[in-house]
């Protein structure tokens, strides 16, 4: 009498093997998925710094007074967290133009004036910029700036254009 029972189903080692090649895939997606969320926050915080930064550098270059040597810095709050800036301008090479280096950097939130502790003292500045300001950049001034194009003169009127014309027309 011959058995006629099929087995069916999946032996205990299968079922085990198969498990491992799921866990196994399961790490690598949850892998690349930590290091997308990583590099989106990396990206995010160096932009937020690049903002500050250059915000910075636009102000000192607006100021109505010409910049002064020296170091200075400050803290701020922006987009929800705390920053810490600081700025250094000291002469360039061209006479009558200051350098303006600017450096961000974010600040740990649970204890105020300390450096994010994710970040090593040596390179703790996420974003740097250097700008140019002096006597060849004009300062701000009350004044509006006239925006309309200067007369065409036509060609075969060096004179300039016909009394009750238009600039460019043709007469």
């Amino acid at each position: 009498m011959s058995s006629g029972i099929s087995r069916r189903g999946f032996t205990l080692i299968e079922v085990l093997v198969a498990l491992v090649i799921v866990a196994v895939g399961v790490a690598a997606v949850l892998g690349a998925l930590t290091s997308a969320a990583n590099s989106t926050t990396y990206l995010r915080d160096k932009t937020f710094a690049s903002w500050i930064a250059l915000n910075r550098l636009t102000e000192t270059r607006l100021s109505a007074a010409a910049p002064v040597d020296g170091k200075t810095d400050g803290d701020l709050t922006y987009a929800g967290r705390r920053w810490q800036w600081q700025q250094e301008i000291k002469p360039s090479q061209l006479p009558g133009m200051k350098r303006i280096d600017v450096r961000v950097r974010l600040l740990d939130d649970s204890k105020p004036g300390a450096v994010d502790a994710s970040i090593s003292s040596s390179t703790s500045w996420i974003f740097e910029a250097t700008g140019f300001a002096g006597a060849a950049i004009a300062q701000p001034s009350a004044a509006l700036p006239v925006w309309e194009p200067a007369p065409v003169v036509p060609a075969n009127n060096p004179a300039g254009p016909a009394r009750g014309t238009t600039s460019g027309g043709i007469n």
